[in-house]
């Protein structure tokens, strides 16, 4: 065991060396690290409460995913009997209690209707239901009713697409590590380290960001319209900049263009210098609304965004080119908010900010200052605890202890990690264990010259057979740190993370590398005896 080749001596250095490395930008001023390689840009992200900034936590409206998944299936339903051969002629569909029905005119063909619509519902993940149920009523109408499992499945497929529109959002802010993470079935924590001032985050995040083009209903009653009411197949929405001062426009529920088929949005000018956003449509997209309006010429349709109309322009002329101008009471700010919103893609569920937290850089100084003196602090009391127990083979696993820390700063900046305060605790207490192997297996190496065995075998026996021991003890810390990880979630993972790391260090730098340190002396002093 004390026989190291050329290779096996390289294969420790490298790792350590490269540890090392990637931890001193995290020592470096900013204008440093940027002059320096691509590869060495490797830093150790300070968290919320280290460096000061904004926290919010974002809940989720189940209720208006139920909504859009209704919407969604009306759709399909109406495409799906329009198209079929013999095509299916329906009356309007009706989404009153959360539920899709309608009439068949012709009683003859309930069935062939319900075989179309079945293909239209889909598994819901691994329960074994659907995510709607299709029935036939009084012979000739057809419910569809989404089951609880499909919510619930919907939900969660939701969550996962809006953490990732978010952190898409966040980023075209430019802002620097934001920590975005989902907690529970329907909440997102957003913790963005350095923003004081989270007015403008709430206003981005605060924009579910769904834009539809829709048809105006010029036959709808203007008196039903301002209480609210609209003919079947169309709907009310608010209107608030309304040139005729009536705050509610009646629209057609079918969307002409939905903003699922833009490729680009930009904030920009019209000719009286107002702000607006430019869209541009994907090739889909813009035969669409070039056919919409085509035939719609000298009809008003409205620009839709989250359920409010901000203008409803009349159509001229055709629209084609695939591009098209959102115009309303924009500021320069709020359109390019809009923009980037609209870049990001949509939310799939609205989301509404439940609790919001401002930090301060003063508390995050005062905590880099406390940890930094009680890493100091353990640092020396550790080393000075070996040097006096165990003399020069102390010393070597001070110099373990030394590169270990280096090295978990330098995995942390590989992997883009956070440290936060309690990852400092979990700092100092990976600086304490750190040298619990290298105790092991010197009172073992102690325990076998007390027996007559040689150095060369005291040390061999030493580390063979505490190695059993501690590989087994930091299994169940590795074990513990990993619960704590999956279960866990923000200063408990930032805890856990840091442990996790430290761990796999700890235990490479003082069994291996205090060992390779230990041959080598052996190899050229060749002692008689050894003092620890």
């Amino acid at each position: 065991m004390l026989n190291f080749s050329r290779w096996a001596v390289f294969a420790i250095i490298l790792p350590l060396a490269i540890g090392v490395l990637c931890a001193v930008p995290s020592f470096l001023p900013d204008s440093v690290v940027t002059r320096l390689p691509g590869f060495m840009q490797t830093r150790v992200n300070l968290g919320l409460d280290l460096s000061g900034g904004s926290h919010l936590l974002l809940e989720a409206s189940t209720q208006d995913v139920a909504k859009q998944r209704l919407t969604n299936m009306e759709e399909q339903v109406r495409t799906e009997l329009r198209r079929g051969d013999p095509r299916i002629a329906i009356g309007d569909i009706s989404s009153r209690d959360g539920k899709l029905s309608f009439m068949v005119r012709d009683p003859s063909q309930v069935d062939a209707a319900v075989e179309r619509i079945r293909p239209l519902t889909q598994g819901a993940g691994l329960t074994g239901q659907r995510d709607f149920n299709v029935e036939v009523v009084n012979s000739s109408t057809i419910v569809i009713t989404p089951t609880e499992a499909g919510i619930n499945n919907a939900v969660k497929s939701a969550m996962e697409v809006a953490t990732e529109v978010i952190r898409k959002r966040i980023d075209e802010m430019g802002t620097r590590e934001p920590t975005i993470q989902q907690q529970g079935d329907n909440r997102i924590v957003v913790q963005v380290p350095g923003l004081q001032d989270p007015k403008a985050l709430k206003d981005l995040l605060g924009q579910t960001a769904k834009l539809e083009f829709k048809l105006v209903d010029f036959t709808a009653n203007p008196a039903e319209v301002a209480q609210g009411r609209a003919p079947v197949g169309s709907e009310v929405l608010p209107y608030p900049d309304n040139p005729s001062g009536v705050p509610l426009i009646a629209v057609k529920r079918q969307v002409m263009v939905s903003g699922e088929d833009l490729t680009d949005a930009t904030q920009g000018y019209d000719q009286n210098s107002q702000a607006i956003v430019n869209i541009r449509f994907n090739g889909s997209g813009g035969r669409k609304f070039g056919q919409v309006t085509s035939q719609n010429v000298n009809r008003p349709f409205a620009i839709i965004l989250d359920g409010k109309v901000l203008s409803a322009p009349n159509i001229n002329e055709p629209i084609l080119g695939g591009s098209a101008q959102i115009s309303g009471n924009f500021t320069v700010e709020s359109a390019n908010q809009l923009a980037i919103a609209l870049r990001s893609g949509k939310l799939p569920v609205a989301l509404t900010v439940v609790e919001e937290r401002t930090v301060g850089p003063g508390l995050g100084a005062d905590s880099i200052r406390a940890g930094l003196i009680a890493s100091v602090i353990a640092v020396v009391a550790v080393a000075l605890f070996m040097f006096v127990s165990y003399g020069r083979f102390g010393m070597y696993a001070n110099l373990a202890v030394a590169i270990n820390v280096a090295v978990i700063l330098g995995v942390m900046g590989m992997l883009g990690a956070t440290l936060t305060l309690p990852g400092i605790a979990g700092f100092v207490l990976t600086i304490g264990t750190a040298v619990d192997a290298n105790v092991l297996i010197y009172e073992r190496i102690r325990e076998e010259r007390r027996r007559g065995r040689n150095v060369v075998q005291s040390i061999e026996h030493g580390y063979k057979e505490a190695s059993r021991t501690i590989f087994e003890a930091n299994v169940t810390h590795a074990i513990a740190g990993g619960i704590m990880l999956a279960l866990g979630s923000g200063p408990v993972k930032g805890f856990a993370i840091v442990l996790l790391i430290g761990i796999a260090t700890s235990v490479f730098t003082a069994v291996t590398f205090t060992r390779m340190i230990v041959a080598n002396w052996v190899r050229r002093t060749r002692p008689t005896d050894i003092t620890i």
